[in-house]
C-alpha cells in the first residue's frame, strides 16, 4: 500500500506571528501576518508592500476610486521574529513534552506559542 502525502506543507510563519520583511521595497519593515496562502506560499503581513488598486463603482462603494491595499509576500523573504526575545530568529520543529512537533527559536531554544 502506497504512503499519503502530506498535502498541506509546513511553514515557519503563522497567521498572527510578527514578521521581518527580509528583501524587496519593504526590506527591514515589521509587521503581524494577516493571511498565509499554503498554495501559492505568500503572507499577507500588515503594512508591507502596499498597492494602489483601482476600483470601479459599485452597489456596497458607489464612488469607487484608488484604494491603497497590502499586496502578498513571498514567504522566503519573511523572517520570524522571537515573541520572547523580539529579535528576528530562524525556526525549527522539535518534540515537545507531550510527544508533539512544535516550532522553536534556533536563537533561543525556546518554543513558540
Amino acid at each position: 500500500m502506497e504512503r499519503k502525502k502530506n498535502k498541506q506543507p509546513k511553514l515557519h510563519i503563522r497567521r498572527g506571528d510578527t514578521v521581518k520583511v527580509l528583501a524587496g521595497d519593504d526590506k527591514g519593515k515589521e509587521g503581524k501576518v494577516l493571511e498565509v496562502d499554503l498554495t501559492k506560499r505568500r503572507a499577507l503581513v500588515e503594512g508591507v508592500n502596499i498597492i494602489t488598486k483601482h476600483t470601479k463603482p459599485s452597489a456596497g462603494k458607489p464612488e469607487g476610486g484608488i484604494v491603497k491595499v497590502e499586496a502578498p509576500v513571498h514567504i522566503s523573504n519573511l523572517m520570524l521574529i522571537d515573541p520572547a526575545s523580539g529579535k528576528p530568529t530562524r525556526v525549527g520543529r522539535k518534540l515537545n513534552d507531550k510527544g508533539k512537533l512544535q516550532r522553536y527559536s534556533k536563537k533561543t531554544g525556546e518554543f513558540i506559542k
